[in-house]
């Protein structure tokens, strides 16, 4: 690898934003806030687009002397990728379903076949075709109709996770003139395979809200609304039961749960509770033939497995326990089978499954690297002897096997290529503790390139972080993350509490008042990896993105001096403000995470570590701020209110860029190359930050 140096000297004049103050009461305090005027809900204010584009000038400028370490990483990522790529047939109903992706296309084509071997595929969607002249294309949901002739697809043209449904006929390719706009994406098919029901957002709040009847040939004018959550802290999604006889509207906060279904035979029938909704009870539930299946954690902290029918399923008091709750072991969800279950299952963070039978026997799937990334595959059919399981570890590629569920068996079908000298064996992954200041033992990732490492202090190191609803950041091959292993960088993946690595307790312990364990957690790692020799202490990036960039906006106001370098991506800034604000998109589905503001005590909470208020006078680490113009989860102006309070406040004279894609939404940028200059240009930051 090319050693050179590259330039990231300061430039002189960063762009400079105007300050016009805004009050900002509540409970008798007033926050005065300088850069609230850019905010635009219509994204069309010109002060606001040319403050923008002068920051992506800067940016560019500043990051002038790196451009060609940036397309060095550039062509290194893709040259990792193999051009002519395609998934595992998997079958559902008469059909067997897969994707193809060729040469320099950013998207896939999805066919389907009538074997396993796709001598007849059938061109279903080619999303490149789709995606056409739009800067960003994401597919949503694709759906086959029961009687397997029709075709539903969702896509997103914008980036603000809004989507339009699309009708196609499959034997004729013809489309139909339905058109479903403002949905969130799902789409769900009665059992006639000439209704489908679908959710409707709030284009304010950008919740959905409204459940709506569509028969195919009609307008949506004409649909009908067949279900309205009026509390609008709760999200709302759509499915089907396992056995196809349910439609199903699952309804959660990040406390409670509630579902609605309807007899998916009769679609202009009513949806019915399936059972009370109680404040605190989450459960998630399916239905194979007569018997319910409920994930709950009614009595039960790490959530058991219960059953029921139709005529027990309305009183929680006659369900039955199947596999009951373990005060070490969180249980994380079920696939069913005709003949099996298949518990998801983790115990000190590691995932296992634990496939029953129908006589109750048990059996284990364990796996052997330190740390790794389980989980159950697309099983579309209910009556199989095996089932499809993707697994991935820092050393190991994407893989897909197939296992027996009467032996255990594991059969791999396939796994990533990884082009270029990649060879597992030249790196090591390792799990470790760390004890944080409060006593709490705090796990660790770890994976670098062995002979590129010594621990004694001198190698780099990049740590990430996310840490917020109970999300597990599960270590997982990265091919993108060998440019920093090779040129000896360590990664870690800090899981702090806030995620559910350690059970459901871990994550309280890092939510709502119990928040700041979140940020003490990564600073303790930090310190720790640095004393236990794994890093140089004056070589330490840092990276997290959405709540992963609230983290390092806490982490840089608390601890800036353990940090070289910092990417912040996405991030949620203006904790504050924005969970003051209901008419901001998703505010309301938060309260049960970050405390409501409006709450005295919660308020008091919020205010303590609120990154963008909580900006002071001191040196901060060198930042790499990127976001989207489009972003519906986190809003653009957080992080651009943020990065000028930072230029007024901070002493120090590090690299300070702010690139926004004007194109994008939270998920960045859409397609499998160009979202690689995204994170090239990471990258080549931190490489360009230790040659300075």
């Amino acid at each position: 690898m090319s050693s050179s140096s590259y330039s990231l000297s300061l430039l002189a004049h960063p762009p400079v934003a105007k300050k016009q103050p805004h009050s900002l009461s509540t409970h008798q305090f007033t926050r005065i806030d300088n850069y609230y005027w850019m905010r635009d809900d219509e994204r069309q204010n010109t002060e606001v687009l040319t403050h923008l584009h002068a920051e992506n000038d800067y940016c560019e400028k500043q990051l002038a002397g790196i451009k060609p370490l940036r397309e060095q990483l550039f062509d290194e990522l893709k040259g990792r990728i193999v051009k002519d790529d395609n998934t595992v047939p998997v079958k559902d109903g008469m059909y067997w379903y897969h994707s193809e992706v060729r040469g320099d296309d950013e998207y896939a084509r999805h066919y389907r076949s009538s074997s396993i071997d796709a001598h007849d595929k059938q061109l279903l969607l080619d999303v490149n075709q789709l995606a056409g002249e739009f800067e960003f294309y994401e597919l949503g949901e694709v759906a086959i109709s029961p009687n397997e002739q029709l075709l539903a697809y969702s896509e997103d043209t914008e980036g603000r996770r809004v989507y339009t449904v699309r009708f196609k006929h499959l034997a004729t390719g013809d489309m139909f003139t339905d058109v479903l706009e403002n949905t969130e994406g799902q789409v769900v098919w009665a059992n006639d395979s000439n209704t489908v029901f679908y959710v409707k957002k709030d284009l304010q709040t950008l919740l959905g809200f409204q459940v709506f009847r569509h028969v195919l040939g009609t307008p949506q004018a004409d649909d009908v609304l067949v279900y309205e959550e009026q509390d609008k802290s709760f999200f709302m999604g759509l499915g089907k039961s396992r056995d196809e006889s349910l439609i199903i509207i699952d309804l959660a906060t990040t406390e409670t749960s509630d579902t609605w279904v309807l007899d998916a035979n009769n679609p202009c029938g009513e949806f019915s509770a399936l059972t009370p909704r109680e404040e605190g009870h989450e459960f998630d539930v399916d239905k194979l033939g007569d018997t319910f299946y409920i994930v709950t954690n009614w009595q039960a902290k790490n959530f058991r497995l219960m059953t029921a029918t139709l005529s027990t399923i309305a009183d929680k008091s006659l369900w039955q326990e199947h596999t009951p709750h373990r005060d070490n072991v969180l249980l994380e969800g079920v696939e069913i089978f005709d003949d099996y279950l298949i518990l998801t299952e983790r115990e000190l963070g590691q995932t296992r499954f634990v496939v029953v039978n129908k006589h109750g026997e048990r059996l284990t799937l364990e796996f052997d690297d330190p740390c790794y990334y389980a989980a159950i595959a697309m099983n579309p059919e209910p009556n199989v002897r095996s089932a499809r399981i993707y697994y991935s570890s820092l050393t190991t590629p994407g893989s897909l096997y197939d296992v027996d569920l009467n032996t255990g068996q594991k059969t791999l079908l396939k796994q990533q290529q990884v082009l270029g000298e990649f060879k597992p064996e030249k790196y090591r992954s390792e799990r470790i503790m760390v004890t944080a200041r409060d006593g709490e033992q705090v796990p660790v990732s770890l994976v670098y390139r062995i002979d590129k490492f010594k621990r004694d202090g001198t190698n780099p190191l990049l740590q990430y972080g996310y840490g917020a609803y109970g999300i597990t950041i599960d270590p997982s091959f990265s091919s993108s993350s060998l440019s920093l292993l090779d040129r000896g960088f360590v990664y870690a993946i800090a899981h702090i509490r806030g995620g559910e690595m350690l059970g459901r307790s871990w994550y309280e312990q890092g939510k709502k008042q119990h928040k700041q364990n979140s940020f003490n957690d990564f600073i303790d790692i930090t310190r720790a990896l640095t004393k236990q020799g794994y890093a140089h202490p004056a070589k330490v990036c840092a990276s997290g993105g959405s709540a992963g960039g609230l983290l390092m906006g806490a982490v840089v106001n608390q601890a800036p001096e353990l940090y070289l370098g910092i990417g912040c991506h996405v991030p949620f800034l203006d904790v504050l403000t924005t969970m003051l604000d209901e008419s901001i998109p998703l505010t309301t589905n938060e309260y049960d995470e970050w405390g409501n503001p409006n709450d005295p005590a919660y308020y008091d909470v919020i205010q303590a570590y609120s990154p963008y208020d909580n900006i002071k006078a001191q040196a901060y680490p060198n930042i790499l701020v990127t976001t989207g113009f489009h972003d519906s989860q986190v809003q653009y102006w957080e992080p651009m209110k943020w990065v000028a309070k930072l230029r007024e406040m901070k002493t120090d004279d590090n690299i300070l860029v702010f690139k926004t894609d004007m194109d994008a939404g939270h998920g960045g940028a859409s397609g499998r190359f160009k979202s690689l200059e995204e994170k090239a240009l990471e990258i080549a930051f931190f490489i360009a930050l230790l040659s300075n």
